[in-house]
Order: structure tokens, then sequence, then C-alpha cells
């Protein structure tokens, strides 16, 4: 078995504005996204089932294409996902018809219905609210401890602020990529957090809590920190694969948001957190 080893990075060689310019910039481009999509659409992310209210019903339909399952109702399904063996997952908005007259329609072009499942309108907008107002909640909960255990403004912000991107540039490519906010991807996001908060407060501890040099702290939080964010992030990236192949959507986008919110954390940690600790340590301690 092959070991693997963290190079160790000259930091030296870059200056805090070098290494804080990349993420702010990717977080800037990230904000603007969700400005932009927010103003086409009136919510920053698109949102799901769960979120909107509908019908949603599983095809059993072994040989038929997505289109087919498509043009079996009288309108227009939100989606069609293939899932796995021949069964496929069928959104409607609120508007459509009623369970039964979509479950008739089908069935009378030859398909089965095993499964579906209707989400009231205020349903959906309570578990809406529930649902960011739980990311809410972790995220100042995150907040008030990191400031509890620092008890000092430079290096707690630099958590807090490095953690908001780390959920900002996910959601952000979730609307490129074309992934709905679901319950899972809810989870999704607050894992997100956890990860970030586990990255940052190990470089914070080795830098401020334990004897050594600056960079040679550093390099002993990496050997570390990446080892355990890049185990899982291959492990997200495997399952994405796999899910894909499958046809499980859920656990794709799942996969997907917490495979790019991983790579923002590196990103995050070792260059705009790294970035305000150097700048606290060698400039904001000696005023």
């Amino acid at each position: 078995m092959v070991a693997f080893e963290v190079p160790e990075v000259d930091y030296t060689r870059y200056s805090n504005r070098q290494l804080a310019a990349v993420p702010l910039v990717v977080l800037a481009v990230a904000l603007a996204i969700l400005a932009a999509w927010t103003a086409m659409s009136g919510a920053p992310v698109a949102l799901g089932f769960e979120f909107t209210g509908g019908t949603e019903l599983r095809v059993s339909a072994p040989g038929a294409t997505a289109d087919d399952i498509g043009s079996a109702f009288s309108v227009q399904p939100e989606s069609v996902q293939s899932a796995y063996g021949g069964v496929y997952i069928v959104t409607f908005g609120p508007d459509a018809p009623d369970t039964d007259t979509l479950t008739a329609q089908v069935r009378d072009q030859g398909y089965e219905v095993p499964a579906s499942s209707d989400v009231g309108a205020s349903f959906g907008r309570n578990t809406q609210l529930l649902a960011l107002g739980g990311v809410g909640v972790a995220f100042l909960g995150m907040s008030a401890l990191v400031f509890v255990m620092f008890r000092t403004f430079v290096p707690s912000i630099a958590v807090v602020v490095s953690a908001f991107s780390d959920i900002v540039i996910p959601v952000a490519i979730m609307n490129l990529l074309g992934i709905e906010l679901s319950l899972g991807t809810v989870a999704a996001l607050l894992m997100l957090i956890g990860y970030s908060v586990d990255s940052d407060i190990l470089l914070n501890n080795h830098i401020l809590r334990r004897s050594g040099d600056f960079y040679e702290s550093v390099n002993r939080a990496m050997r570390t920190g990446v080892t355990m964010t890049l185990t899982s992030l291959s492990a997200m990236i495997v399952m994405t694969i796999i899910a894909t192949y499958f046809g499980i959507g859920l656990l794709a986008a799942i996969g997907t948001v917490l495979a790019f919110g991983l790579a923002t954390d590196l990103m995050n940690t070792y260059m705009l957190n790294l970035s305000l600790l150097r700048w606290y340590k060698y400039e904001g301690v000696a005023r």
C-alpha cells in the first residue's frame, strides 16, 4: 500500500493578499450567481419537490425512455428521473391534476405506479422554512461556539467567514449544475458546516495553541487536515459516480454537493483562513 504524504507548501512565497484573493474572488462570483438566481426566480436556489409542493409518482416502465414517460401525461412533468430497474421518479408542481388522475393516465399507457406521494403547497413552504431555519441555527450556533473557544475576533471571524464561504459556493454550484434544494441536499449543507468548522479549528489550534514556528504548525495541521478532507472527498466522488451509474439521483446530488464543498473547504482553510491567522499573529497582535 502506497502511503500518501501531504506536500509542504512554501507559504513565504505568497503575501496575505495573494492567499486571500482567490477564495474571495470565488466567493464574490458565487454571491453574484445567487443574487442573479434570486432576481430571476425569487429564490437563491432551485427548490425541490419537498419545498414547493406537488405530486411525485414512481412509474415502473422497463424499456421506456424518459420522453415516453413524460408524454404519457396530459400535463408536462417538472422532472422525470431514472431511478433503478426501469423505475422513473416523476414530479409535478402544485397546479397539476390530482394523484388519482395522473396515476390513471400513466396506467392507460401500460405502465405501473408502485408508489406515489403528495405534498401540499403550504406544507412545502413550512418545510422550507424549517430546513433553512435549521441551517441558519446551525451556522449561528457554530459561530457562537467558535467565539467562545477563541475569545479573540480575528481567529474567530476567520473560521466563520470560511464556513460561510463553504456553504455559499456549493449552493451556487448547485444552480449551475441544476441540482435542486431537497431535504437531502440540506443535510449535505449541514454536514459541510461540520466539516468546515473541524478543519478550521484544527488549523487555528495548531497555530495559536501549540508550540512551534508558524509554518511548522501549519504543516502539522495540513498533514492531518488535508489527509482527512481528501479521504472524505474521495469517498464522496466514488459515491457520486456509483449513484449516477445506478440512477440514484438523491445520493448523486448529495455526493456532488459534498464533493464541491470539501474542495471549497480545502481552499478556504489553507488560503483564506491561513492568511487571516498569519496577519493576526505577525501584525494584528503587535498593534
